[in-house]
């Protein structure tokens, strides 16, 4: 093969590949909203399999670096209720 039908080759071959996050998903196929959101679904998901010292830690970033998320007030209470001060 020549250099140009290689490269006609992978030019074609690329130009079929999926691009990596390409369009936005849509409200229905996100799990979660923000950082904020993740975080606290992931606090959740540490608290279920028993971890509790890695959920009040991931509820604590969350309050401190993103104290107007929507689960911040739910996160602050929950560090309250363990007995962890929290920043308000």
């Amino acid at each position: 093969m020549t250099r140009f039908a290689v490269a006609g080759v992978l030019l074609a071959s690329l130009g079929h590949a999926p691009l990596q996050c390409s369009r936005d998903p849509g409200p229905e196929l996100r799990t979660e909203d923000t950082a904020g959101d993740a975080l606290y679904k992931l606090a959740q998901n540490f608290r279920a399999k028993g971890n509790d010292a890695a959920a009040r830690e991931t509820l604590r970033f969350l309050v401190e670096r993103y104290p107007s998320n929507r689960f911040a007030p739910a996160a602050r209470d929950e560090l309250e209720d363990a007995g962890v001060p929290s920043s308000k």
